[in-house]
């Protein structure tokens, strides 16, 4: 049994963006409108027609509102939605560093041209050893994480400061285990296409919407243009973009 599964993040400091306001003004919940499309886009693939019609933003936002308040705090947390296939919403939270600055500012960042920011620890970032097939569990996010838990196993990942890229069996890069992917090509990020089987996550939506990184129609991504010390633009929906570095020799 799996389960829709999107996280995003209540934090006082999102209020004051613009960018991140939703149908009722300036929102605490991290760009929430894009989890909730993407919840019923997985709906819709997985074919939980039931799911589908009983999720509606309203209703989404309401139960995260519920289990901030319920918990008692004022604090940064990430929040854990599912979605059953009769279309019950559970929320769970836990405790995350909150936002210094905008969590979109790094994919602004130039590797060419800018001095790295100081305060921004990198990621090590690593290849996976083996691929890992595209398939209807790759394209949307559910409670099955295996392929990614695989990754992260065969990588040593164990830190927050570290992360494994996928690949899928054409040996296009997909995405990392728990981030979007953007590799700086050209004078600009460069994210793979959707039809490389990843994950369309949140973050990336936002970002392409925005054309702070473009999409991979070419098929330049691939495991053999990947080089030490390349730059890598990380992204999800709970911590916004993180920047990281190929590391090819653990």
């Amino acid at each position: 049994m799996h389960f829709l599964l999107s996280s995003t993040r209540y934090d006082a400091s999102l209020l004051k963006f613009e960018w991140n306001n939703d149908i009722d003004g300036p929102s605490p919940f991290f760009i929430l409108p894009y989890h909730f499309d993407r919840l019923q886009d997985a709906a819709e693939q997985h074919g939980w027609q039931e799911a589908k019609r009983l999720l509606t933003y309203a209703k989404l936002k309401e139960e995260c509102r519920s289990k901030v308040e319920e918990e008692g705090t004022e604090q940064a947390v990430k929040v854990r939605i599912t979605i059953s296939e009769a279309g019950e919403i559970d929320v769970t939270v836990s405790a995350v560093p909150p936002f210094e600055t905008n969590p979109m500012s790094l994919a602004y960042f130039n590797p060419t041209l800018d001095a790295y920011p100081i305060n921004s620890p990198v990621v090590s970032v690593y290849l996976d050893s083996m691929s890992t097939p595209s398939s209807l569990f790759t394209r949307t996010k559910t409670t099955h994480r295996v392929p990614y838990d695989e990754a992260r196993a065969r990588s040593k990942i164990s830190s927050p400061t570290s992360e494994v890229v996928l690949f899928n069996d054409d040996t296009s890069i997909t995405e990392a285990s728990i981030s979007n992917v953007s590799f700086f090509r050209a004078g600009r990020w460069l994210t793979p296409s959707a039809s490389t089987g990843c994950l369309p996550g949140v973050a990336r939506r936002w970002l392409l919407s925005n054309k702070l990184v473009d999409e991979d129609h070419e098929e330049q991504l691939t495991t053999n243009g990947i080089s030490e010390g390349d730059w890598v633009l990380l992204s999800n929906g709970v911590q916004g973009c993180r920047l990281g570095k190929i590391t090819l020799i653990q």
